[in-house]
């Protein structure tokens, strides 16, 4: 008998241990900045742990970035634009990715300019010079704000830059603007010494845009045979977050173990404009984080066709799916 039970409370211990070891990389759309800080905050906590998940984080070079990563399977999740993914799809079709947890329900993409260069609204692009990376999730999306505010794009020069000199470019004046996430160009030109009343962020949102933001992607063969692991992944990512929103301190905190040159109090800025911004929306508010309105989600991809030209007739179902969310998403508060 006792050896009998020797063997159960190996086996228990075995399958626990496996358990475990699951191994998850997980790719960012860019830096380890404030608004990761909830991933990090979710291994630091135990709750990657204590679904048995080992998760290891990696930074990406825009969001457009993790979505190849997670489709030929180096990365089995990731987090990036859902309107890059939804053209993604259609330019490779039947590709094994999609969405499976909206984060920015108000997409940050913006146009940041400086006053000063005569950029208070979108009325003032045409004539101006735009700097913009080309692997920029807002410069994507920029034809579509362009469209809704009734702007002429060929009156627009438009300049293409590296994430590096982004910034750098507008706070020298050598362009009037940049496309950009709000809270990481703005807070980025804070940085390089540009007066707070001199920065103009238009936040394309405001201005016509019914997009949606970044969201959890999944390889969908990987999440057709770890179901489970999947669910789990989300379930710790929705505690990292709900952590983070009534501690924003210590999530900032796990996130500059990682990135040790990281300004905490500026990265904490970023972080809480991000969450007022993006995530904390009157949707989430009332439906918990990670699902989304089939309506609004249905217009935006309508209005994605306005300046982007469909290969095949678009299908929401394989851009996103709810099958690993909980029922009323994760309340935040």
């Amino acid at each position: 008998m006792f050896k009998n039970l020797v063997l159960i409370i190996i086996s228990f211990v075995l399958s626990i241990t496996s358990y475990a070891d699951t191994k998850i990389p997980f790719t960012l759309d860019w830096k380890f900045e404030g608004p990761s800080a909830p991933f990090f905050n979710a291994i630091d906590k135990g709750y990657f742990r204590d679904a048995g998940l080992d998760v290891e984080i990696s930074p990406g070079k825009g969001s457009l970035d993790a979505i190849p990563k997670v489709a030929t399977g180096s990365f089995p999740l990731g987090f990036a634009d859902i309107n890059s993914l939804i053209k993604f799809l259609d330019q490779n079709p039947g590709a094994p990715v999609t969405a499976i947890m909206m984060i920015y329900d108000k997409p940050p993409f913006a146009v940041i300019g400086r006053k000063s260069l005569g950029i208070k609204s979108p009325a003032d692009l045409p004539g101006s010079v735009l700097g913009a990376p080309p692997p920029d999730g807002a410069w994507a999306q920029f034809p579509s704000f362009a469209k809704a505010n009734g702007l002429d794009m060929n009156k627009i020069k438009v300049e293409p830059v590296g994430f590096p000199t982004r910034e750098p470019m507008l706070a020298e004046g050598k362009v009037s603007s940049v496309t950009g996430y709000s809270f990481s160009s703005f807070l980025n030109l804070v940085r390089l010494g540009v007066p707070e009343d001199d920065i103009t962020t238009i936040l394309m949102a405001d201005h016509g845009l019914k997009l949606y933001g970044n969201a959890i992607i999944v390889n969908t063969d990987f999440a057709s045979s770890n179901a489970k692991v999947v669910k789990s992944f989300l379930g710790a990512v929705g505690k990292g977050w709900k952590d983070a929103v009534s501690n924003p301190s210590s999530a900032i905190e796990a996130l500059v173990k990682r990135n040790p040159a990281a300004d905490k109090n500026l990265e904490k800025r970023r972080f809480n404009l991000a969450l007022s911004g993006n995530v904390m929306t009157d949707y989430v508010l009332k439906n918990g984080m990670g699902n989304i309105d089939k309506a609004r989600f249905e217009a935006a991809i309508a209005q994605l066709s306005e300046t982007y030209k469909y290969k095949t007739k678009p299908d929401s179902k394989l851009y996103f799916t709810d099958a690993y969310l909980p029922k009323g998403g994760f309340k935040l508060k």
